[in-house]
């Protein structure tokens, strides 16, 4: 392990961890396919999918607290959200653990997919008046909320990837929270959910600790910053952003779904 090793897996930690701080979407969305390809590309590293998947169940848990802890202070984090749609998401992903090993794989990526492409879908629909709304008065339905969280966990246990990017459209678009407050409510949903993540990673021993520990320290310094941008950036701009990752990372899991069919 040498200086570029060290150096290439700090700055792909940066990014994710930039971007899970800004958008409330958890960083191993960009990390994995970094992770996965870059330093093979470079020749400093060759990880296995279980390797990387690994990593950034570590790198997006120490991403969500950097960033909740930079909304700590503030309006943004809703108490009552953040509870019924954490528990439910963490039931829902050990549900769908368990479930998995009763799916063939291609039955498995089928799910993500098409939750993938509801996700994309809804980012696309107008939000006109969403950030107008004082948060004092934000009001949603708690049952439905907790029921849309564990669906969307079942699919990510099933799948053994975070849900943040199919959490964030239902609460901007079924549940109409504003922007900013479904970025730091899913900052803290995605922390609880990821607990789940790392205990399966951590005891079946696909956790490599130097490229971990080197992300952690990339995740804390990168996501209190990513926060800090997000708060001032224009909300319908965070929207945008958020509409294209989201729309990317389902063509992306479509073409793994057609290419593995084929």
């Amino acid at each position: 392990m040498d200086i570029s090793f060290i150096a290439i897996i700090f700055f792909i930690g940066l990014i994710g961890s930039f971007i899970s701080g800004m958008l409330g979407i958890g960083g191993s969305i960009i990390n994995f396919p970094m992770l996965l390809y870059i330093p093979s590309a470079l020749g400093i590293a060759q990880f296995t999918a279980h390797e990387v998947s690994g990593i950034t169940a570590i790198q997006v848990f120490f991403a969500t607290i950097g960033g909740v802890y930079a909304y700590r202070k503030g309006e943004f984090l809703n108490k009552k959200l953040i509870a019924y749609m954490g528990v439910s998401i963490l039931i829902g992903s050990f549900l769908g653990g368990l479930g998995s090993t009763h799916m063939p794989e291609s039955g498995i990526n089928l799910v993500y997919g098409i939750l993938a492409i509801i996700a994309a879908v809804m980012m696309f629909i107008p939000k006109k008046g969403l950030d107008d709304i004082p948060l004092e008065q934000i009001k949603f339905n708690k049952w439905l909320a907790a029921l849309l969280a564990l669906i969307v966990g079942i699919g990510a246990g099933i799948v053994g990837a975070g849900g943040a990017f199919l959490l964030v459209p239902i609460m901007l678009t079924v549940l109409k929270i504003p922007t900013r407050m479904t970025i730091a409510s899913s900052l803290a949903i995605t922390l609880i959910s990821s607990i789940g993540a790392i205990s399966g990673k951590v005891s079946t021993g696909q956790v490599e600790f130097l490229p971990s520990l080197i992300m952690v320290v990339a995740s804390l310094f990168a996501a209190p910053l990513g926060a800090m941008a997000g708060k001032k950036v224009n909300t319908k701009v965070l929207q945008v952003i958020l509409a294209f990752l989201i729309f990317v990372t389902a063509v992306k899991i479509w073409l793994d779904i057609l290419f593995t069919n084929n």
